[in-house]
């Protein structure tokens, strides 16, 4: 199982300071923590990709480029890639070429994006957006796999004789997460490629984000890729952590009572009850992300969100210590202690290059 962190790359004023980041500063802090996870121990760093204010990360790939450079074993992802309004040649083009340069440390999570005044800054629709999802990724998954792509579809130019550059590593296409808050038509794509599938289990109660996951595995194992708890279901979740449980509610209330996200909306008590928002000591934390087994079953990935709201960086540097010395350790040994042998690891290219390797030996003895 993997454990990881993602960041939304907000510029938000630290309420108990006023003080607010500079862009400069909030990027070069998102670089820091993604060092910082991998020296504790993490596996995956993931970063978002928004296109307005108050947010910083428009360019993932550019980003994750630079962390490869400065990074030596964490998995680089993407915590949304816009499939809707990002050209699918581009995107097919930009992570190949990641791939490359993090010798294979890479995938990606697509999503619709949540700011409906995006669409037409990129010349698409809203209304469009789950065509847009589902046409744009038909395209996307064969310009990794064909090496001559002919393409005609609704919503981009034709395509003829196509070939992206560069080819995927080892002629491996990196690895999809198809992630959703509310769309089943979304669980329902992943399931038919065989893909991954994040629920982004932040905000909304569980017994929301369960469904979603239930419909994914039905429909996986109906399309063939194996049974149903054998599907590869990621989780997002949402922790503040100090050694005493009083310490970290006192510190986390004026960020989330300010926070754009869910600031100036239920308390912080109802807030932690009803959703994976986890505020207290890391005892604590390991205690409420071991029940999400009990809720989705068995699933390959964990990523917190943890830099968000206008927390310093020196609190979040603060927080990755707590989560890899104290938290990520124990749900290791646990989460494998419970895990039944048929149930997969999360892919990594090796993984994928290996099973390929399989397939290959396998076909040749058989014909």
């Amino acid at each position: 199982m993997q454990f990881g962190v993602f960041t939304v790359g907000d510029v938000t004023t630290d309420p108990t300071t006023g003080t607010t980041p500079t862009e400069a500063e909030r990027i070069k802090a998102m670089v820091t923590i993604a060092q910082k996870a991998e020296e504790v121990g993490l596996d995956v760093f993931a970063t978002g990709e928004h296109h307005n204010p108050p947010f910083v990360p428009s360019s993932p790939t550019t980003m994750l480029g630079y962390i490869a450079g400065r990074t030596e074993r964490i998995q680089l992802s993407t915590a949304t890639t816009l499939i809707t309004t990002n050209d699918p040649v581009k995107i097919a083009e930009d992570f190949a070429m990641l791939q490359h340069l993090a010798d294979g440390r890479v995938d990606l999570m697509l999503g619709r994006g949540n700011t409906g005044p995006v669409y037409p800054w990129f010349g698409k629709d809203i209304r469009d957006g789950i065509p847009l999802a589902i046409e744009n990724y038909r395209l996307l998954h064969r310009l990794w796999r064909e090496d001559v792509v002919d393409w005609e579809g609704k919503f981009r130019t034709p395509l003829q004789s196509f070939t992206s550059t560069p080819r995927p590593l080892d002629d491996v296409a990196p690895f999809v997460w198809h992630g959703s808050i509310r769309s089943p038509e979304i669980a329902e794509q992943a399931a038919f490629y065989g893909d991954g599938f994040f629920a982004n289990n932040i905000f909304w109660p569980k017994y929301h984000f369960q469904r979603l996951i239930e419909l994914y595995r039905r429909r996986y194992e109906h399309y063939g890729h194996g049974k149903a708890d054998q599907a590869i279901v990621g989780l997002g979740g949402q922790v503040f952590m100090r050694k005493n449980s009083q310490d970290a509610v006192r510190e986390f209330r004026p960020y989330f009572d300010n926070a754009p996200v869910y600031g100036h909306g239920p308390s912080l008590e109802d807030f932690t009850e009803q959703t994976p928002l986890t505020v207290g000591s890391p005892q604590q934390v390991i205690d409420k992300t071991l029940t999400f087994r009990e809720t989705f079953g068995d699933y390959q990935r964990q990523l917190f969100l943890m830099d968000h709201a206008g927390l310093p960086l020196r609190t979040v540097l603060e927080q990755l210590d707590l989560l890899g010395e104290e938290v990520v350790p124990v749900l290791r040994k646990e989460f494998a202690a419970k895990r039944p042998a048929h149930v997969p690891d999360a892919p990594t290219h090796a993984s994928l290059l290996a099973a390929r390797a399989d397939n290959t030996t396998e076909k040749e003895r058989t014909s």
